[in-house]
């Protein structure tokens, strides 16, 4: 069976593995096919356990603190309320999305697919389904946002005496599962119970789908994928173009987004407010290193490193560099999966901006960097999507006899 690596472009004709085999790429290493801890039966279980759990986890309280004998509870749509009602109305969209709406999306169109397979079923447009769940992977984030809700919850019991909730220990359960669910997907063999992958004449030209691997002649080429309906092209169209139109708005935003504050807070009549820096530093002397070292990766390492990645890439495409091929790739895979862990700070704010509203007394709410800052998350995450690593082997693989 035939298949084409999504990284490099190479063609792999790939053997039966066994339970706890792995195949790699022969070019720059992908791991291609991976057995153990894969299967259908454990990511739909956890499947089910995370679409069932999000809603009390939606419904019941998350949170609640008190303060001189006031208390405030929250649900887990709280925060993307009230940043809607102070105005930042793109934050609230983008929270809202990839916290709320897109985890029910997924994990429901996930059990329908894993189900099928598992019990045998067939569906019209159960490929293009299971593609979309594959593509929603990178952009639902329960377990970001539980982990926003963490440093949020530290933060606020600093001052503040807090509980969780019901809502929050199902929350807790649903993000925990959800990650389960994604690290034993065996998505290999859902492709092949949707369609068998078939091997080519070796003179025939070929091209490979980005999205299930599955090889096909060049020929169908601007065609549908026939296995997840993807169109199929032999290189994305215009990628290094995008990628770098993305990536350059991602750093003009990324300026704002350190030097303008992300909230703004009322204590006691005196207005402050927190840049990512000052946040970071006030955990430290709160004696929450921890959750200091978290924010420093997610906020300032990871999304620097994002953009100074593609801009390698890109400039590895334009320069035709046959340099560090497999390293580019592997920071290319680590840019591509770890984008997404930058949110911590937005889902932060959302978590502990509905709980600091006591009146005159206390109040927060988030400011213009928040804005920025998760602008520039979303832009080189899609920027990372729509450039095509192959492109930088393309000259490797021409060089070749």
């Amino acid at each position: 069976m035939t298949l084409g690596c999504p990284e490099c472009g190479a063609l792999q004709d790939l053997p039966p593995l066994s339970p706890h085999g792995i195949a790699r790429c022969r070019t720059c290493h992908y791991p291609l096919e991976r057995r153990s801890g894969r299967s259908v039966d454990a990511a739909l279980a956890c499947a089910v356990c995370t679409f069932v759990l999000l809603f009390p986890a939606n419904l019941a309280p998350l949170m609640t603190v008190h303060m001189l004998g006031a208390e405030r509870s929250s649900v887990l749509a709280s925060g993307v309320v009230a940043i809607w009602r102070d105005g930042s109305l793109i934050l609230a969209l983008l929270l809202g999305a990839c916290g709320i709406v897109l985890p029910f999306v997924r994990f429901g169109g996930l059990v329908l697919v894993l189900a099928a397979v598992r019990f045998g079923w067939r569906f019209r447009g159960m490929g293009r389904l299971f593609r979309w769940t594959i593509r929603l992977d990178a952009w639902a984030m329960p377990d970001v946002y539980l982990m926003g809700c963490c440093v949020g919850y530290a933060r606020v019991t600093q001052n503040l005496t807090g509980t969780i909730g019901v809502g929050g220990y199902c929350f807790i359960v649903a993000a925990l599962m959800s990650m389960l669910a994604r690290a034993s997907l065996d998505r290999r063999t859902v492709w092949r119970a949707l369609a068998a992958e078939h091997t080519l004449h070796p003179r025939e030209r070929a091209l490979s789908c980005t999205v299930c691997d599955l090889v096909v002649p060049v020929s169908h080429e601007n065609r549908p994928c026939p296995r997840c309906g993807l169109k199929l092209h032999v290189r994305k169209p215009d990628a290094v173009v995008r990628a770098a139109a993305l990536s350059l708005a991602a750093l003009v935003l990324t300026v704002p987004a350190n030097l303008y504050p992300m909230t703004v807070s009322l204590q006691l009549g005196q207005h402050d407010s927190h840049r990512i820096a000052d946040g970071v530093h006030e955990l430290f002397l709160a004696g929450l290193w921890p959750f200091g070292i978290l924010i420093i990766g997610t906020s300032i390492v990871i999304p620097v490193a994002k953009i100074v990645g593609m801009g390698w890439f890109i400039a590895s495409v334009r320069r035709r560099s046959r340099r560090h091929l497999r390293t580019k790739t592997h920071l290319y895979r680590w840019i591509d999966e770890l984008g997404r862990w930058s949110n911590v700070d937005v889902f932060t704010i959302a978590a502990f901006v509905p709980l600091i509203h006591f009146g005159g007394m206390a109040q927060a709410r988030p400011a213009i960097g928040a804005t920025a800052f998760a602008l520039a998350v979303m832009l080189t995450m899609a920027a990372s999507h729509a450039f095509d690593p192959r492109m930088m082997w393309d000259v490797h693989l021409r060089s070749r006899p």
